[in-house]
């Protein structure tokens, strides 16, 4: 989904890459499953994996060494990764399942229906790569004419419309789309959000060390090297890729950091018309809604004023030229890997190569099923149910989810730290959460994109240009509670704070994660966790913001909420301990949601499946008693190696802690574990003090 306005979606999110376990069940399938090819059966991983432990570690001194030490020495990360993990494995596999599906649906030309056409064809036009390297980069010629004739302010508003709708994926300068009302969650409403930047985030030109010094001169050279494979001279390259490094300068110093962002408030700025026109004096607000297609448009969030401001300054300042010399960038920054192989190979040099370690190009078939995904996602979703997603699968996620949301209220019912005023607004919010589980009641219709076999970049230009008149469309009108934010095959799940709704799509509902073969025990501690911590994001920092509607709302009392901040303050020094590379460390803050999710989810997990297993006998399987079953089970989701510079990377923009953190940092404060594993108190799992906030 192409979404201009970055969306409060809190996610259980992992780095993805892909390695496969030995399992305690051989893995098994028919059909295809050569490494090379793609797969036409689902293959088997088993949900606890006894080879991935290393049994030679204690599990008191390092329970992530204990479940995954063999998972990691027996998965190397691909040359094509920026890391590996249990959900890479996963999210692999579905491509591979995915890529036997569109390769199927490219092949026949007859017997299709329409949404099979489209997916196939899109497919079979994205895996000609000669015929897109024949093209070069004609397809963006005509664009790249049109910022070429930009001779006056007058003209940008237009312009930059034209970009937001079809021109780029995300968007030139600002992004601009709809999101709920922090206000009233049942409408829809503009969203003017800040962007503009060619690094992942705005600390990559803010910070002063030699490290991130180097990244922006490796930066400044591939924005140069990009602008010649389009056809400037090198000198003239060069001299514009300066221009563009202090833009966007200009732009990182007057954002929000992703800490501040955290913070719903910090983003809430509701504006009619003549108060947006104030905040950009020199942009024409009327010119640019006309050209959307808003006209009559009044009402607007703006997520930061002052970045807002800070473009009017840049407008008011900068020549024509520079401008052009901006937009040139971001749209060829945007297209690369649409366009013919020197570009893909520029783009991914820079921000794969460099930013993340990746030695090699994914290959293309990959890149294709990744886009027909993006782009036309339910209906590839809708083929991957059918043929991957059984109604009992679905039936058993749903049971699972109603025992953790009993588990929540059970223990929201027990806080001693929380009023009964507070107390009853939570168990509101609680039984107000919609659960969205495999796939949409409703499948999106595609019916207005023309695709076709020969023209790529063409299928490419049309799909997104529907998804963004589709999203604006949404603009003034009611919220529709039955759209998904993922599509069916996506490894992940989330939570939105705004529509209150958990969503757990088909593809994170497979083995390993969750392993209809296997105990209960590892099946709790792996999804249970994960809906568990889906359920407590609703309750995080961010999450209990929001009231059961959705509403920007504080409905805690004063003592309560210092409550809470008290308890989430352990967490935020607890994880500040905690190293992510070399001198790196966690930045606490970023992560503490996900942090507060992570232990929150394991304990919730926790009680349901001792709900769940009540009175029954339960033996040791593979020398493992049941309570270590459940831990393991949890630990073993989060196996993965990184890349050093991925870690980085992440250390900087992921809202998530590394693995290693997600596994130890919960089990050291749930005496749950310590009792399971007989830890000895003051071990490293079984410290003197612990932390939790649910």
């Amino acid at each position: 989904m192409r979404l201009v306005v970055r969306r409060l979606l809190l996610l259980l999110l992992v780095p993805l890459a892909v390695g496969s376990a030995a399992g305690q069940a051989p893995a098994s399938s028919t059909g295809s499953t050569a490494a090379d090819g793609p797969l036409t059966v689902f293959p088997y991983t088993p949900g606890l994996d006894p080879l991935a432990m290393d049994r030679a570690a204690d599990p008191c001194v390092d329970f992530y060494q204990y479940a995954c030490g063999g998972w990691m020495a027996r998965n190397p990360i691909p040359a094509d990764q920026s890391s590996w993990s249990v959900y890479a494995k996963l999210a692999e596999d579905n491509r591979r399942y995915l890529w036997g599906v569109l390769d199927e649906l490219a092949r026949r030309t007859t017997g299709r229906s329409a949404p099979q056409q489209k997916i196939g064809d899109f497919f079979a036009a994205c895996m000609d790569e000669a015929a897109v390297a024949a093209r070069g980069a004609t397809p963006l010629q005509d664009t790249l004419a049109r910022i070429a004739a930009l001779r006056s302010l007058r003209d940008l508003p237009a312009l930059l419309a034209e970009l937001t709708v079809s021109g780029t994926d995300d968007g030139v300068l600002f992004g601009f789309g709809a999101n709920p009302d922090f206000d009233d969650s049942r409408q829809m409403i503009a969203f003017a959000d800040a962007g503009g930047l060619g690094l992942p985030d705005r600390d990559y030109y803010l910070t002063d060390d030699e490290r991130s010094r180097g990244l922006r001169d490796k930066y400044v050279a591939h924005v140069a090297r990009m602008l010649a494979l389009a056809g400037d001279a090198p000198a003239d390259a060069e001299r514009s890729a300066a221009t563009i490094m202090a833009l966007e300068t200009a732009l990182a110093t007057a954002s929000l950091s992703k800490v501040d962002r955290r913070d719903p408030y910090k983003i809430a700025h509701r504006m009619d018309r003549r108060g947006m026109q104030a905040l950009t004096p020199a942009f024409d607000w009327t010119a640019y809604l006309a050209a959307l297609r808003l006209p009559g448009l009044q009402t607007f969030n703006v997520t930061e004023p002052a970045f807002f401001r800070a473009v009017d300054h840049e407008l008011a300042t900068r020549s024509l030229a520079e401008l052009r010399t901006y937009l040139r960038w971001h749209v060829l920054r945007s297209n690369a890997r649409y366009l013919s192989p020197v570009f893909v190979e520029e783009s991914f040099d820079f921000y794969s190569r460099t930013l993340s370690g990746v030695p090699e190009l994914r290959p293309r078939w990959k890149r294709c099923v990744a886009l027909v995904d993006a782009q036309l996602g339910e209906a590839l979703g809708r083929e991957y149910v059918r043929r991957s997603f059984p109604p009992a699968l679905k039936l058993q996620a749903v049971h699972m989810t109603k025992q953790i949301e009993q588990a929540m209220a059970d223990d929201i019912r027990q806080i001693d730290w929380m009023s009964p005023a507070t107390r009853r607004n939570a168990l509101a919010k609680l039984h107000a959460v919609a659960n969205k589980i495999g796939y949409p009641d409703r499948w999106r219709d595609y019916g207005p994109v023309r695709i076709a076999r020969d023209d790529f970049f063409g299928n490419v230009v049309r799909a997104r240009t529907f998804e963004a008149r589709r999203q604006l469309a949404k603009i003034g009108k009611p919220v529709d509670r039955s759209e998904w934010g993922m599509t069916p095959p996506t490894v992940n799940a989330y939570y939105d704070p705004q529509l209150n709704e958990i969503n757990f799509p088909a593809g994170v509902l497979q083995p390993p994660l969750y392993d209809p073969r296997m105990d209960a025990a590892p099946n709790y501690g792996n999804t249970g966790g994960t809906i568990g911590h889906e359920l407590t994001h609703g309750f995080d920092d961010t999450g209990r913001q929001f009231d059961a509607a959705g509403n920007l709302k504080d409905w805690w009392t004063p003592a309560d909420a210092a409550g809470f901040e008290s308890r989430a303050q352990c967490i935020v020094d607890q994880f500040a301990q905690y190293t992510v590379i070399d001198e790196v460390r966690i930045n606490s803050k970023l992560t503490l949601g996900e942090d507060v999710a992570d232990l929150g989810g394991a304990i919730l997990a926790w009680m349901a499946w001792k709900a769940e297993t009540a009175g029954a006998r339960l033996a040791p399987i593979d020398g493992l008693a049941p309570d270590q079953r459940f831990f393991v089970g949890f630990a073993q989701w989060a196996c993965e190696n990184q890349r050093p510079e991925n870690a980085r990377l992440l250390a900087i923009t992921d809202t998530h802690s590394p693995g290693r953190w997600r596994v130890d940092g919960v089990v050291a404060n749930m005496p749950q574990f310590e009792r399971a594993f007989a830890c000895r108190s003051g071990q490293p799992m079984a410290p003197p003090n612990r932390c939790r906030v649910w």
